[in-house]
């Protein structure tokens, strides 16, 4: 498929006191190596999408563009399929924006030179009439319509236990001091605002206990994931993951969440929220056996 028919043309400035998508990609940059950008005509979306049932993480960020850009056009493959979906490196779109931070305008197109490229056009402040430009090409993969369902919005299994986190700086410095003693990590949390995060050795057992943290409304909501329902308020459902994987999220996170919580289902997968009122990133990693 070609790029003119996905055409995309994107023009964007940077807005005192809302969040830069600089930092929602540094995020993703984080996480994953490459990624897939799709876009629609309200949203765009960062997506990782390997299979957790064969340990690999999946990562789901959304964002509203009306909060990030003053204008937005986009042509997709039809008007039934009004969406394009790109495949690419995100440290190389965060590297392209790092040279924007003080930029007057940023111009962001769907170009093909040579093959599809995501092309970022940055506007320099400069002492003379003349504007600096400087531009990226970021080569893409155009991803065909009939791949688009493997990129759907992960499903959650019913969860046993939904909770808010801690303060994140605090659970980072925690895991980091853990990870030097084992390569997995157990979460453990209960429907009493309690949260433990365990290392279990041969040589050494160590616990951090977390308490009064919060559960989310529907963590008891009689129609929400069954699983909660009936369970006994003090007891514990854990998982026991990569601990890498989970400082990853923590040591990359740029998102400042004004919310974040975990829903834990028992022994298969914790499923993290961050969510700012701009944005909501989505992190699920796989238990181990």
């Amino acid at each position: 498929m070609q790029p003119s028919r996905a055409a995309a043309r994107v023009v964007k400035r940077f807005r005192c006191g809302v969040l830069p998508p600089a930092g929602v990609v540094n995020t993703v940059a984080r996480l994953a190596k490459t990624c897939t950008l799709r876009l629609t005509a309200d949203k765009l979306y960062f997506i990782l999408s390997d299979k957790v049932a064969n340990g690999g993480v999946s990562v789901w960020c959304e964002l509203c563009q009306g909060n990030f850009f003053d204008e937005f056009q986009m042509e997709g493959v039809a008007a039934e399929h009004n969406e394009i979906y790109l495949e690419l490196v995100p440290e190389n779109l965060s590297r392209a924006l790092k040279t924007a931070q003080n930029a007057k305008t940023v111009k962001i197109k769907l170009t093909n030179k040579h093959c599809p490229c995501l092309t970022v056009a940055v506007e320099l402040p400069s002492l003379s009439s003349s504007s600096r430009i400087v531009t990226h090409d970021i080569p893409v993969g155009v991803i065909p319509r009939r791949l688009w369902n493997d990129f759907r919005e992960p499903g959650v299994p019913d969860f046993d236990v939904s909770i808010y986190l801690p303060v994140l700086k605090t659970m980072k410095s925690v895991v980091e001091r853990m990870k030097n003693l084992s390569n997995c990590i157990v979460i453990e949390a209960n429907l009493s605002g309690e949260m433990n995060l365990k290392i279990e050795t041969d040589l050494v057992s160590v616990t951090t206990h977390f308490k009064d943290l919060g559960n989310p409304p529907w963590a008891s909501d009689d129609e929400c994931q069954s699983s909660a329902q009936g369970r006994d308020l003090e007891s514990m459902a854990e998982a026991r993951i990569d601990i890498k994987k989970l400082l990853q999220l923590l040591a990359g996170q740029q998102v400042n969440p004004t919310k974040a919580l975990c829903n834990i289902v028992s022994r298969r997968i914790v499923h993290f929220i961050l969510l700012h009122e701009d944005v909501s990133l989505q992190y699920f990693i796989p238990a181990l056996a």
